[in-house]
């Protein structure tokens, strides 16, 4: 099986449990670990570093993503990992990232947290 990271929508930030693992909740699409590596190391790293969210829970403010653990990116930095995503896309034209694209662009619409499950 690949390694892959998931990302989700949050409905309610009161029924998320850091100790379960729910793609199905959160309704996740899946984009490839060594894609996401590689636009990683190619340029993406500079600019998602400074990604505000957090690791596992609210309580612990994080920068990025957590590549082995959960991250929860608040509404706030949605604007900002839009348009990470969306200038990355210009160069590799991805179907994963227009997916995630489109998953980001819901969650914002509809201003609510997302869910980045890694590795």
């Amino acid at each position: 099986m690949p390694c892959i990271h998931e990302f989700g929508i949050i409905d309610s930030l009161e029924d998320y449990n850091e100790d379960k693992y729910e793609p199905k909740k959160y309704n996740c699409i899946s984009v490839d670990d060594d894609f996401l590596t590689e636009i990683y190391h190619a340029g993406l790293k500079n600019k998602i570093k400074n990604l505000e969210t957090f690791a596992h829970n609210v309580n612990r403010p994080f920068k990025g993503l957590a590549y082995c653990g959960i991250t929860l990116i608040p509404t706030q930095s949605l604007k900002y990992f839009l348009d990470i995503i969306v200038e990355t896309n210009l160069k590799y034209k991805s179907k994963e990232l227009k997916m995630l694209i489109e998953k980001i662009f819901i969650a914002i619409k509809e201003n609510k947290w997302m869910i980045h499950y890694g590795i």
